[in-house]
């Protein structure tokens, strides 16, 4: 990853996205479609009023860790900063230097009017701004795709950041890193009902193979309503250790004995899956998680190394 000591970062917000979906994240699938015309037509209802706080948007978490990979440069929203559900973030905004781009919803291609005007600003800012170093998109549409790709192209570190269960997998691996909304720094996690764990007693370590093939297929099972793949996140612990698998393959064979730097099967890993983070799935380093995993891995820790190989290697 380039220094962030010297980075240079430029933030662009598709506001409506990102705050749509988290309503949805908090209220349950499709709750803002049945809830907008009430949140249109009185927004100061009781009840109304309650499920727009209960789904607040930590903006300054967001600018705060977009902050993390160096200097703000630039920070631009998008949206109708008429419509209710966004003008109460206006001042918070403003206060955070976050330049706010009126988006008007009256012509038939609103629906993408956020995506090509961020998109067409993000090009020539880059052209622009010859120093830019790091570029933060906050969305979730696979829309924003062609746009990732352009600035990796640019030379450019994309960031994504986008609300779990409403971000495509497309967009995701397309960025370099990407985080989710609800698992930075100061964000209350939503609370779901998991569904029971399946067992990987004694599969994982034997059969490896399969373990990931189950977790590559989990990862890709998840469908919006307009038919575009998200991050599913039905049952991470599978989805994880597959993708921890799937790492050490593709790099045991640079050493004989199997054994590997945990630094770079985590690189690894970062590089199948940007969305990665030990500290996202609860634990203080990736040395936790690789002893969270001790049915597939064995982690061999001298000094200050740390070597990891799938169980059975040797």
């Amino acid at each position: 990853m380039p220094d962030t000591q010297n980075g240079r970062v430029a933030v662009y917000l598709d506001f409506d996205n990102i705050v749509l979906s988290w309503y949805d994240r908090v209220h349950g699938r499709n709750s803002f479609a049945r809830d907008r015309q009430r949140i249109a037509e009185n927004p100061g209802d009781p009840e109304t009023a309650a499920r727009l706080r209960a789904a607040i948007v930590d903006v300054g978490a967001i600018i705060d860790y977009a902050s993390s990979f160096g200097t703000l440069v630039l920070t631009r929203a998008y949206a109708d900063w008429s419509a209710p559900i966004n003008s109460e973030y206006r001042s918070q905004l403003v206060a955070r230097a976050v330049d706010l781009v009126q988006l008007f919803p009256a012509a038939a291609y609103a629906k993408n009017g956020a995506d090509i005007r961020l998109a067409v600003d993000a090009v020539e800012d880059m052209f622009r701004l010859a120093d830019l170093t790091h570029v933060v998109i906050v969305a979730g549409d696979s829309d924003y795709v062609p746009l990732a790709q352009r600035c990796k192209r640019l030379g450019r570190y994309v960031v994504g950041i986008g609300v779990a269960g409403s971000t495509a997998k497309a967009l995701t691996a397309a960025c370099d890193e990407f985080a989710s909304y609800d698992a930075l720094p100061g964000i209350e996690p939503v609370e779901r009902e998991q569904p029971a764990k399946r067992q990987r007693k004694g599969s994982a370590a034997s059969a490896p193979k399969e373990e990931a093939e189950r977790a590559a297929a989990q990862s890709l099972t998840e469908v919006d309503e307009d038919g575009e793949l998200v991050v599913a996140d039905d049952d991470p612990e599978i989805a994880v250790t597959g993708l921890l698998i799937r790492a050490l393959w593709l790099s045991q064979d640079k050493d004989d004995s199997g054994w590997l730097y945990s630094s770079a099967v985590k690189q690894q890993m970062r590089r199948m899956d940007p969305s990665f983070s030990e500290k996202a799935l609860g634990f203080r380093s990736f040395s936790d998680f690789l002893r969270s995993r001790s049915d597939v891995v064995e982690l061999e820790e001298s000094g200050h190394e740390r070597l990891v190989r799938l169980k059975d290697q040797g």
